[in-house]
């Protein structure tokens, strides 16, 4: 167990492991084969299927992760995040200069490292309890799949690092607030298999298997527990009906 020097001392070390491991994808990407780099990506690809998997089958009521797909998608089109997730990564592009890769790179990466039940609990881990062994982990895997990813799509991978930061910052910040949130089961449960069918859709795009604009759906993690509440009050109201004698 370590503790923490201070509040975001994870997510400082998050940032730099994606950091470090985008230097090490651009320095060393080039002298790879296209071949092994495809395989690399691939394969990062398919373990992010995986992981999008197992956490939907978390959920206890498919129906609720079904609906904030569909209405969290649905908001998403209506306000044009897409757009401006892709307005935001261009003119990153036309800031710092990029190739043709950059805003597919910046994007992907964004959603595949701030995605996830372990990016909520390990900041929230790391503001009270002054604990970083979740971010230790994310860290290690965000620095591992950087530096492929970073072969791959090259410098809009280093970019997102600076994204982790500000994501996972505000994160830890909001970390009393929402701590309320993280321990409710009910509501955390089908906020991860919302995250898993969006990940789903992130390794899909990795992988070159389906191209996907997961960002469009992002609004889905915040739908999710609102439906959640609204199914338990909706429950809470007819047991209540049930419950109530009839007056004669």
């Amino acid at each position: 167990m370590h503790n923490s020097r201070f509040v975001g001392f994870g997510t400082i070390l998050n940032t730099f492991a994606v950091l470090i491991g985008s230097a090490i994808g651009l320095a060393t990407g080039s002298a790879l084969p296209s071949s092994v780099r495809d395989v690399a990506v691939y394969g990062i690809g398919l373990i992010v299927i995986g992981i999008g998997i197992q956490m939907f089958l978390k959920t206890k009521n498919a129906l609720i992760v079904i609906a904030a797909i569909c209405i969290g998608g649905a908001i998403g089109a209506v306000i044009g995040l897409d757009s401006g997730i892709e307005a935001l990564s261009e003119w990153a592009r036309s800031t710092v200069g990029g190739d043709g890769d950059f805003n597919q790179g910046f994007i992907t990466a964004s959603v595949l490292f701030c995605i996830g039940p372990i990016t909520l609990m390990g900041c929230l881990q790391d503001a009270l309890e002054r604990k970083t062994d979740l971010l230790n982990i994310k860290s290690m895997l965000d620095g591992v799949s950087s530096i492929f990813l970073a072969g791959a799509f090259g410098f809009g991978v280093l970019l997102s690092a600076f994204f982790v930061l500000i994501f996972q910052g505000i994160l830890t910040m909001l970390a009393r607030p929402l701590q309320k949130f993280a321990r409710d089961e009910a509501l955390m449960l089908e906020a991860t298999a919302t995250g898993g069918v969006l990940m789903m859709c992130t390794g899909l795009s990795i992988a070159q298997i389906r191209d996907f604009s997961t960002v469009l759906f992002l609004p889905a993690l915040f739908v999710a527990p609102v439906i959640v509440r609204i199914a338990e009050h909706w429950q809470n109201h007819k047991k209540g009906e049930l419950s109530t004698p009839e007056s004669s």
